[in-house]
């Protein structure tokens, strides 16, 4: 089994024992962080909300956050490869024009 590292996180002045492994350890903390204040914004927005609620709006907040850059990164890849092609359809047409102009 992998070795695993132990810390302790605060997420609305709760805190977890959470297992992770060494190099994911900062990566956790940042998440816990995020969490932590993504579950204070869903509260500050609020007058009275039970924690449980206010987890499950943070999640889904964080949830529509990420399927939001997924929609972007996506739309970026397709532009990409748009442009690659339309460069390689150029690329294609100056080569035909190149060897056009040797044969003349």
């Amino acid at each position: 089994m992998a070795e695993q590292e132990t810390i302790s996180v605060s997420i609305f002045d709760k805190s977890f024992k959470v297992s992770c492994p060494p190099d994911e350890v900062q990566a956790l903390r940042d998440s816990a962080h995020y969490l932590d204040k993504k579950m204070r914004e869903v509260k500050s927005a609020r007058t009275v909300m039970g924690l449980d609620r206010i987890a499950v709006m943070a999640a889904l907040n964080i949830a529509n956050e990420l399927l939001t850059a997924n929609k972007q990164r996506d739309a970026y890849e397709s532009e990409k490869g748009s442009a690659a092609l339309t460069l390689s359809d150029a690329e294609d047409r100056i080569s035909a024009l190149v060897e056009t102009l040797k044969q003349r």
